[in-house]
């Protein structure tokens, strides 16, 4: 869209604004990720705020935006002499998420470089962010080495490629934005805490506010030019304000009770590292330019814990992130520089503006849900919604035996199975299909040179055609798409055994979220199977539909299993490289309908016959039991094991594969 959405005109999301320009007063705070639902204002927010950049003076011709004043010395396209440049817009770069590692960091032509000794650099999308914005949408998404690369680059300032023993290095210091819907998965905690700041966007409830949003979006869309002119002067203010406060930023100080203050609060809520020290420090520096003072005061320390802290306190991975406000003007207050009579009036319950509960607070751990009694051997009483009990709590999560489909994939990077990948340890070489992107130089200089005297070779250099390159073949493990199949019919619903069920599932999900899996869940009771949540990289999410999951009724084992088969067979369209895994949460019964058990084994036998990995956690309890899921797992071509084996630290077995043929079962 070649008129940007004017920044001024965006109605509301205060923090992201507040955020988006404290980055463009002060770009050593280190980006932005944005977290929220759809439809919210987040690339457009972005989008916008490279039009109030400032302008760049370059070197002319130079394209990797050096100054001319300080011109980098190591330069692709240098040595420049220092002198005038030429002004242009600070660009706004978009990284897509299906974009390579060379389109990011750059590609050298390693023909030219083995042939001619000539570092041949094509620039990346690194090269033309240097100085501008690199924006990143649905960066959760993004592979985990070009999210490794992006954010090496983002701390050190500098992007380095090298290529067997040939390396180009050249400057890339940008504004580093991340968006994302957290319903699409989560980042890495180590990620989360390379973004300086971090807001959490939501659409507003208010009707006017709403109307306003349609409005002027409606208006914008008709004449885009006309909307952007009628916003032009508070663009022009906005713009200026952003130079100045620039101007203003090394003149600000930070006293020492505002650094004390700093690090009681980044202690308080116990952070891992320094690096929130840091942020915060320079986050607080820049609110004082923002505000036009010279001098940190507690309300900037305080916006800039609220900013800089959520994405950094120490969480489970299933828990949002979120700080507690009260705890946060508790630490301010006693680490602060006040006199007698100061103290702020009492914020009201919970903290949060307006009296609001601050992110985080809340009952832990009261389950206000009404539960019925369940009597002799496991089924609900009879009460309201007889045959059904409701959603218990899951026991405490483990760590779990790794389970991986066996054989080699080439799926999407990850940390479950074995598989070709761009990243890994060098297994062969081959022909390259495409760009050539890992070079093989022994398998390379093999194929070369017997064809060096035909070739007519006089000197030292080696003469190497396109037909002599051979491309790495490496190994490293990918992550799969786990599909959860669990049994919440009435032979499961013992409260304890379901307790330690959904505990178990609860740890199977976290591994998951560990490897950088995409799930899916499907439950199976009374008549029918259903898909609880389906395939998704949000992991977190189908936690919360288990955690909600009731149980009763009779087992419609084979419904269940048919279930997983058709969303298999979906996912299989929209990625085949990705391999799935099947977990079966059961006890192997099977009731309900003409012979239920065996349309259960049809069903298996189906999964089975198209090389499906498989493995049936048994969920049987008692003195007798009748081995039912090991029945079911050897119909399936996969294999059985106890919850109590499924534990790493089980003394029963160490790591096992899923075989994609016969039955073995971990006792």
């Amino acid at each position: 869209m070649s008129t940007p959405y004017p920044f001024t005109a965006i109605v509301g999301q205060d923090d992201l604004r507040l955020a988006l320009l404290l980055n463009a007063v002060s770009p050593a705070v280190g980006g932005v990720l944005v977290r929220g639902e759809k439809g919210t204002a987040k690339s457009t927010a972005v989008r916008a705020l490279s039009a109030l950049l400032p302008t760049v003076d370059v070197v002319s011709g130079c394209r990797f935006s050096c100054a001319p004043a300080a011109p980098a010395p190591e330069c692709p396209d240098g040595p420049h002499e220092v002198g005038a440049g030429v002004d242009r817009p600070a660009r706004m770069v978009e990284l897509p998420v299906g974009a390579s590692e060379d389109r990011l960091v750059g590609a050298l032509d390693i023909e030219r470089a083995l042939s001619e000794g000539v570092k041949a650099f094509e620039p990346g999308l690194l090269a033309d962010a240097h100085r501008g914005i690199l924006y990143v949408d649905e960066v959760n998404l993004l592979h985990d080495h070009l999210v490794d690369l992006l954010l090496d680059a983002a701390a050190m300032g500098a992007s380095y490629v090298e290529r067997e023993g040939v390396s180009v290095r050249h400057a890339a210091r940008f504004l580093l934005v991340g968006t994302m819907n957290p319903e699409e998965g989560e980042l890495r905690p180590q990620l989360l805490d390379r973004f300086g700041l971090t807001v959490e966007v939501s659409a507003s409830r208010e009707p006017d506010q709403r109307v306003e949003v349609v409005r002027r979006r409606l208006a914008y869309d008709d004449e885009p030019a006309a909307f952007a002119a009628r916003w032009a002067d508070e663009e022009a203010a906005l713009r200026q304000h952003i130079v100045s406060s620039r101007g203003l930023l090394p003149s600000v100080r930070l006293g020492d009770a505002a650094l004390r203050q700093i690090a009681a609060t980044c202690a308080a809520f116990e952070v891992d590292g320094m690096r929130a020290d840091i942020v915060m420090a320079r986050t607080a520096t820049a609110l004082a330019a923002w505000a036009g003072r010279t001098d940190v005061l507690a309300e900037d320390v305080r916006q800039a814990a609220l900013l800089a802290l959520p994405h950094r306190r120490r969480r489970s991975p299933f828990d949002a992130p979120g700080l507690d406000e009260d705890k946060l003007d508790e630490t301010l207050e006693e680490f602060g520089d006040r006199g007698e009579g100061d103290d702020d009036p009492d914020p009201g319950p919970g903290g949060g503006p307006g009296g609001q509960p601050a992110p985080g607070d809340g009952p832990q751990g009261g389950d206000t849900s009404a539960r019925p009694e369940v009597g002799e051997g496991g089924e609900p009483q009879a009460g309201p919604g007889a045959g059904e009990q409701s959603a218990v709590r899951a026991a405490e999560p483990f760590r779990t035996k790794a389970l991986s489909v066996p054989g080699i994939g080439e799926g999407a990077a990850g940390r479950r199975s074995r598989a070709r990948t761009e990243r890994g340890r060098t297994t062969g070489a081959r022909r390259p299909r495409g760009a050539l992107t890992r070079l093989h130089l022994a398998a390379t200089v093999q194929a070369a040179a017997p064809y060096q005297r035909a070739r007519g070779r006089s000197g030292p250099g080696l003469v190497v055609r396109r037909d002599d390159l051979r491309q790495a073949v490496r190994e490293g493990h990918e992550s799969n798409l786990v599909l959860f199949v669990v049994d919440a019919s009435g032979s499961m619903a013992a409260r304890q055994r379901m307790s330690a069920v959904k505990g178990a599932v609860l740890s199977l999900l976290l591994d998951a979220y560990q490897r950088r899996d995409k799930v899916g869940l499907v439950t199976f009771r009374g008549t029918a199977a259903e898909v609880a949540l389906p395939p998704t990289s949000s992991v977190d999410a189908a936690a919360a539909r288990l955690e909600s999951l009731p149980t009763g009724g009779r087992t419609p084992l084979a419904a269940g299993l048919l279930k997983a088969h058709d969303v298999l067979r979906v996912e299989r369209l929209r990625d085949p490289a990705r391999r799935p895994l099947v977990v079966v949460v059961t006890d192997g019964r099977a009731t309900g309908g003409p012979q239920p058990v065996a349309l259960a084994g049809r069903a298996a036998r189906l999964l089975a016959a198209e090389g499906t990995a498989c493995v049936v956690v048994d969920c049987e309890a008692g003195p007798v039991r009748l081995g039912l899921a090991g029945q079911l797992a050897g119909e399936l071509g996969g294999t059985a094991v106890t919850l109590d084996a499924l534990r790493a630290d089980s003394i029963a077995g160490l790591v096992r594969d899923v075989q994609g043929a016969g039955t073995r079962r971990a006792a």
